[in-house]
């Protein structure tokens, strides 16, 4: 069966054409393909039976994401209803649709044929061309307009629904504060090269980098250091008066040359733009931190800030992280290394990024691998539940590292670690009774339901008394439906089997009186031979 209608869906509205004429067969040729680009043969093949335009920007925006995600809208389904279900059995319709979900649901609501293939492909295709001219009441420019706006607002739309665009900013963040620290540390060395020519000692006497910067800023030229200076330089140095008297001693008896005026300006100004790097870099690690605690806080509580975000960072968002498997998330980060080995057939690495969180440091040599493993096992369940849960907490996260603790005891001691399981459950008993404390807090309720699936042992003794029900009936069913329908072979085995129960009975009831007989002439005979 041919097409016999094609959905068009464009930028002003929904229009339902009628094909006339299509060729199956011959639709790879060359003719037939030069006719969808000639208008008056392609006004041949097909009509227009039905327009409808969109009444406003905001309701074509809602079609199109309707489209987008294969979902029937109303608007739409009246549309169809309307035209189509007008036809006689005799005459079914066989709809071409440009996306395949879109017309998965139209079958599925409608039951109408849908046609996918390359013959209605090329329909929608030149009906696309001549669109301007096939539909009533547009000019050429308004589609072209429409078009443009429609693509301007769905494009603002999904950039402003964006699931992971909490994620965006952790993203951006661990990336800059991975920055900071190299630039902070190249920085650092260029203040102590540059400041050391003028005074060397102070390299030895104040080691930290943020520190040294501090100094080098407040010192200066090493001639104007004296005693006055001294309380403010014990400041700086967290009031450690002893190593404030030692930069003292060695900046009168250093060995530095001396520097112009424009040289320790620069000097000075260089030293300023450290130090201001550096606090920066402290109030990024902050707003760190509270982002990570706020989106993921099962995974920060499992791993830390820096670790959690840099995971995140390289899966993407928290979403795509969250459906890694747990064999995906331990060589995150070793990607290089895995297709190395792979391709030179090595030992693929133990882990990527998890390689910086202390569990893996404080684990021996013998189990590094074995507890990679099983912390990327709870990585995986930490980041699941901080992405579909409403309100994530910590309380996971932190009973998720009590495992991983128990793990590491586990493998010097030998003491058996708890279950996921119970260890989830103790989570949602102790939530529950907060939630009971707490009866507004909605996200708990949201929660518990999210996790009353781990309640596997009720659930089975309910089925498994169920089948013992049922099975009680059914044996009472097949014993009755035994009696009522027998064979003539089983009737007589039966009967034997009851004529030997009563013999049993019988012989057993007329043991008794033997034996009284028995004794009773036993007895006569004893007194005879007394007598």
């Amino acid at each position: 069966m041919s097409v016999t209608h094609v959905l068009f869906e464009s930028a002003s509205g929904y229009a339902i054409f009628e094909a006339k004429l299509t060729e199956d067969i011959g639709s790879k040729s060359k003719d037939v393909q030069d006719s969808f680009l000639d208008l008056a043969k392609f006004g041949k093949m097909v009509s227009l039976q039905s327009f409808a335009p969109f009444k406003s920007a905001a309701q074509a925006l809602e079609n199109a994401n309707d489209v987008s995600e294969g979902i029937l809208n109303e608007f739409l389904k009246n549309l169809l209803e309307l035209n189509l279900s007008k036809t006689s059995k005799k005459s079914t319709v066989k709809l071409a649709v440009a996306d395949p979900l879109i017309g998965k649901s139209i079958k599925d609501a409608l039951g109408f044929q849908i046609d996918v293939s390359e013959t209605s492909q090329d329909l929608i295709r030149g009906i696309r061309m001549h669109a301007s001219k096939l539909l009533k009441g547009l000019e050429t420019d308004d589609l072209r307009k429409a078009q443009l706006g429609l693509g301007h607002s769905y494009s603002r739309s999904k950039l402003k629904f964006n699931v992971n665009r909490v994620d965006n900013m952790i993203i951006q963040a661990i990336a800059l504060l991975d920055q900071l620290d190299k630039d902070v540390n190249l920085f650092s060395m260029r203040i102590r090269e540059w400041y050391g020519y003028h005074f060397p000692e102070l390299v030895r006497l104040v080691p930290d980098n943020h520190k040294y910067a501090q100094v080098a800023k407040f010192i200066g030229d090493k001639d104007t250091l004296d005693e006055e200076k001294l309380p403010e330089l014990t400041t700086i140095l967290d009031d450690d008066a002893t190593l404030a008297q030692n930069i003292l001693d060695a900046a009168r008896g250093s060995m530095g040359s001396g520097l112009s005026d424009i040289d320790m300006l620069n000097i000075s100004a260089f030293a300023t733009r450290v130090v201001s790097i550096a606090d920066y870099r402290k109030s990024l690690v902050s707003y760190l931190s509270e982002k990570m605690n706020s989106v993921a806080p099962s995974l920060t509580a499992l791993l830390g800030e820096r670790v959690g975000a840099r995971l995140i960072s390289h899966a993407g968002s928290l979403t795509n992280l969250s459906k890694y498997p747990a064999s995906t998330v331990q060589i995150l980060g070793a990607e290089k290394a895995l297709f190395r080995a792979l391709k030179t057939k090595g030992n693929t690495p133990k882990y990527g990024l998890l390689y910086h969180s202390t569990f893996i440091g404080r684990a021996g040599p013998k189990h590094k691998g074995r507890i990679s493993r099983f912390l990327a096992n709870k990585c995986s369940i930490a980041s699941r539940i901080d992405c579909y849960s409403e309100n994530p907490t910590a309380k996971f996260g932190e009973a998720l590292r009590a495992q991983v603790e128990e793990r590491l005891n586990f493998f010097e001691t030998g003491a058996p670690p708890s279950k996921n399981a119970d260890a989830i459950r103790k989570v949602l008993d102790q939530l529950a009774i907060d939630g009971d404390e707490d009866e507004d807090d909605d996200g708990m309720d949201v929660d518990k339901a999210a996790f009353t699936t781990l309640e596997a042992e009720p659930k089975k003794e309910k089925k498994k008394k169920r089948k013992s029900d049922d099975m009680d009936v059914d044996e009472e069913d097949d014993h009755s439906s035994k009696k009522v329908k027998l064979s003539k072979e089983e009737k007589k085995a039966l009967k034997k089997s009851k004529k030997e129960q009563a013999k049993a009975e019988t012989v057993e009831s007329g043991e008794k009186p033997k034996k009284e007989k028995k004794e009773k002439k036993e007895k006569k005979e004893k007194k005879k031979s007394k007598e």
